[in-house]
């Protein structure tokens, strides 16, 4: 059964690397409209020409805007949130331009969802969200706690949830395509620190992580899919095993580990083969019809601590797939 058959899908951020590989999905579905809701009319245009469909439409506004959005959320049945300010030292120098963004702008999408009564919505977090070092951590915690929380002002119609992952692997600002464009230039490859590792999928697991979360979220879920760690040294020899690495020290907000569970999320985690789902701990929000075996021994998810690690040659053959 196709899931999203009939429906009404809007992508906020969605021109985005998530936002058209999530669209290039689900164009090969039979949901009836697909809106990309985004701020860059340029973005917006180049996107036009690269999706030829006439189930595609697009909306210009900002998140910060709620009176656009509930324009734009009028008769949508689900909506994907992943507009937010990303790029680490830029959250650092302009903190409260990304507090308008991502927390701000979340809680207008959750006002607006609300207002309109669209069935589910679900929002893309990052590991940086658990024990927030940075800003833009900081900014997805508060993001992931205003989803939890929009379904005690809901009454059941709309449903909210999130996705929490690590790096997606040639994302726009991501260290892949920076190193691979640097190394065909034969210039030094930045690391700042050689004990760093870092949780990484594919843009097209990231998608799909998106699609089983809307399918089994009822309420206030965090889905945390089940990633390989890999040595951002080792990455480096894998773009290029040659290159000379330059060793630039650790930049202000940046984690050697990064960690997608906490030792205090963990006692109220689902594990199943593929995910792990945290429930939402509050009292008004138990969710007691789920099944299945919770950690009663906490544990930490982090990148370092991890069991299924990325070899250089594996990485190689993502890397050869990523150039194509």
């Amino acid at each position: 059964m196709d899931f999203f058959k009939d429906k009404k899908i809007l992508i906020s951020g969605g021109t985005g690397s998530f936002g058209k590989e999530m669209t290039r999905y689900l164009l090969t579905t039979k949901a009836k409209k697909i809106y990309i809701f985004s701020r860059d009319e340029l973005k917006q245009y180049e996107m036009k020409q690269e999706f030829d469909s006439n189930r595609l439409q697009f909306f210009i506004g900002d998140i910060r805007d709620e009176n656009r959005l509930n324009r734009a959320f009028n008769n949508i049945d689900i909506i994907i949130h992943a507009a937010a300010q990303k790029h680490v030292p830029s959250c650092e120098y302009n903190p409260y331009e990304a507090v308008k963004t991502n927390i701000i702008g979340a809680q207008n999408i959750v006002n607006a969802a609300i207002n309109n009564n669209v069935k589910k919505v679900i929002a893309l977090s990052t590991d940086k969200a658990v024990e927030p070092l940075n800003l833009y951590g900081t900014t997805k915690a508060c993001m992931e706690k205003l989803f939890i929380c929009g379904n005690a002002y809901s009454g059941g119609k709309t449903e909210f949830a999130c996705v929490r992952y690590g790096n997606v692997m040639n994302s726009r600002g991501s260290v892949i395509p920076y190193w691979m464009s640097l190394s065909k230039q034969n210039k030094k490859l930045p690391l700042t620190d050689i004990n760093m590792t870092r949780f990484w999928l594919s843009i097209k697991d990231a998608v799909k992580t998106v699609i089983i979360a809307l399918k089994n979220m009822t309420s206030g879920e965090i889905y945390v899919p089940k990633l390989p760690s890999m040595k951002l040294i080792d990455l480096a020899e894998a773009i290029n095993e040659n290159m000379e690495i330059d060793i630039i020290g650790i930049r202000q907000g940046e984690k050697i580990h990064e960690t997608l569970i906490n030792f205090d999320e963990s006692r109220n985690v689902l594990e199943s083969n593929y995910f792990y789902t945290i429930l939402p701990d509050f009292h008004w929000l138990r969710i007691e019809e789920k099944t299945g075996p919770r950690h009663l021994k906490p544990f930490e998810y982090s990148s370092n601590n991890n069991s299924n690690w990325i070899s250089i040659d594996e990485m190689r053959k993502l890397l050869c797939q990523i150039e194509k």
